[in-house]
């Protein structure tokens, strides 16, 4: 039995509900936190915030654990928005679950649990942590197809030395089982998608109260005109929908467009037809703002794997460390919309070794 105080984080999802419920049955002292991240405009059309905390309330009840709101409001917005906003303005394209994960769940999260006197903190995150050799590695889930260390990659050792991830050893078919076992009033709940401050409203919508609309070209690599964009903060390297143009005139196949590159200094959208094309894929890459979990940088052209997506199967990769901050990454295979601003995410085997930012 464990001894000691877990505060969980619990977002009224199935996940942290059963990690909070495996966590008691272990015997750790379990309190639950519900975490407000966002507020501007939190409406029940797209937000689903309220009943989130209802439904993280009534597993709390049913597990007879301690629960409290607290809002990171402000510091989301400082650390994690502000970033977002800037990057997209940029004409890169940000993950803010990364920055989510690293500057608010598992630091200003972390930060208040500590101030609460706990001695873990615990989230529903598909991930597994071990310590070998003194220090605390990032590990995949055992269910490749819900793990999580993607978004995760930026978690270093003191932070990763107080974190739990106790689904992470399980199928997520099991973690529903045990739901419905419990008669959690969250078995049969759905996973949420969309980014959290824009939940499952339109993103352009969304993005267009921040950012002003900023029309331009759209062209193909040989310079000829096609079409319009409305501002190159809206697209990404890869998209297929919403570019507003049909096959070519001249194309006998009619194959679909594909953002292909930006061109900021010319505010120039360039696309290209066809999903395999060459220039939609890359060989190499060179990330910036690098963050490794051990606290040092690996081996230098070492046999690794790395993935430039979330979804994305690792390629092997080889990897040319300049210092701390910055690598490049040689794949064994071209890479499919290798994205500025997307996170490429360096692995040995199952343990994440951490990553940086796509330049």
């Amino acid at each position: 039995m464990k001894t000691g105080t877990v505060v969980v984080g619990m977002s009224g999802g199935v996940d942290s509900s059963v990690a909070a419920l495996l966590l008691k049955q272990q015997g750790w002292n379990v309190i639950g936190l519900f975490m407000k991240n966002w507020e501007d405009d939190d409406d029940v059309d797209y937000c689903s915030s309220r009943e989130d905390l209802v439904d993280a309330v009534s597993v709390a009840d049913r597990l007879g654990i301690e629960i409290e709101q607290v809002n990171f409001a402000a510091e989301y917005k400082d650390r994690v928005f502000a970033t977002f906003l800037a990057e997209y303005q940029a004409g890169r394209t940000p993950n803010p679950d990364v920055l989510c994960n690293a500057e608010i769940k598992f630091r200003a999260f972390l930060d208040h649990a500590l101030a609460l006197g706990a001695d873990r903190i615990a989230t529903g995150h598909y991930a597994q942590v071990r310590e070998r050799d003194g220090r605390m590695e990032l590990l995949k889930a055992e269910d490749g197809t819900k793990d999580q260390s993607y978004f995760l990659h930026r978690l270093d050792q003191s932070q990763l030395a107080r974190t739990l991830f106790p689904v992470g050893a399980l199928p997520k078919r099991e973690v529903r089982e045990i739901a419905r076992r419990e008669s959690l009033p969250v078995a049969e709940k759905k996973d949420s998608t969309g980014i959290c401050f824009n939940g499952e409203r339109p993103f352009r919508e969304f993005l267009g109260r921040y950012l002003p609309k900023a029309p331009g070209e759209m062209r193909t690599l040989d310079d000829k005109p096609v079409g319009e964009h409305i501002g190159l903060m809206y697209y990404t390297v890869g998209q297929r929908q919403g570019l507003g143009i049909g096959g070519r005139a001249d194309s006998s196949d009619r194959e679909p467009w594909y953002v292909a590159r930006k061109d900021l200094a010319r505010n120039l959208l360039y696309v290209v037809q066809g999903h395999d094309h060459p220039a939609l894929f890359s060989d190499r890459l060179r990330a910036l703002d690098v963050s490794w979990v051990s606290g040092s940088a690996p081996h230098t052209r070492w046999v690794y794997s790395a993935k430039t997506r979330y979804r994305q199967p690792d390629c092997a990769c080889a990897l040319s460390v300049a210092d701390l901050a910055q690598c490049e990454v040689e794949f064994s295979e071209p890479q499919w919309a290798v994205t500025p601003g997307q996170s490429v995410v360096v692995y040995e085997s199952k343990v994440c070794l951490g990553g940086g930012v796509i330049e």
